[in-house]
């Protein structure tokens, strides 16, 4: 007599299979919560810089890859329960990356518009990191400020297609 059938252990085989993985990925996880955001690790950019034909972007590669972990690192943040200082103290590190790889570019990139927008990246990104972290210094979360009271706004940006930004540089194609 047959308690089971191959069908029936089949099945709960594979359903455990997957149970004991989406466990060990969740227990991996709990331990390192960054690691999710590091997927392509550092493994990409050794195989580049041994390629030779790419081994003259190791520097600049480095220097990207290095902003981009500081970043994730640093916008992980423990709530404090305001959520405009905790807006902030996410788009803070955001910006610096954005200034951080826009540097990288200006050292090491060729192409005259981009490095042009490069530095257009890092102006802007320093004005509102300037602007964000003044108004949370201010003690003074949005919900708190009456309506009568004014608001820091920044400049607009136009696209980044050649046209003029207000209070911008042309950028020829």
């Amino acid at each position: 007599m047959v308690l089971f059938s191959r069908a029936f252990i089949r099945k709960r085989v594979i359903s455990l299979a997957t149970t004991a993985s989406v466990a060990a990925t969740s227990f991996a996880l709990a331990q390192d919560p960054m690691r999710a955001y590091h997927v392509r690790g550092a493994m990409p950019i050794q195989y580049v810089a041994d390629r030779s034909d790419y081994s003259s972007e190791q520097p600049f590669l480095s220097e990207n890859d290095a902003a981009m972990n500081k970043m994730m690192a640093d916008m992980t943040i423990k709530p404090t329960g305001d959520i405009d200082s905790d807006f902030v103290a996410m788009m803070v590190p955001h910006h610096q990356g954005a200034i951080d790889m826009a540097k990288a570019e200006l050292k090491y990139g060729h192409n005259e518009q981009l490095r042009r927008l490069a530095q257009q990246i890092v102006a802007t990104q320093q004005r509102e990191i300037t602007v964000m972290q003044d108004a949370v210094s201010d003690g003074k979360s949005s919900a708190a400020q009456s309506p009568e009271q004014p608001r820091a706004v920044l400049p607009q940006v136009g696209p980044i297609d050649g046209s003029v930004a207000r209070g911008g540089m042309k950028m020829s194609q």
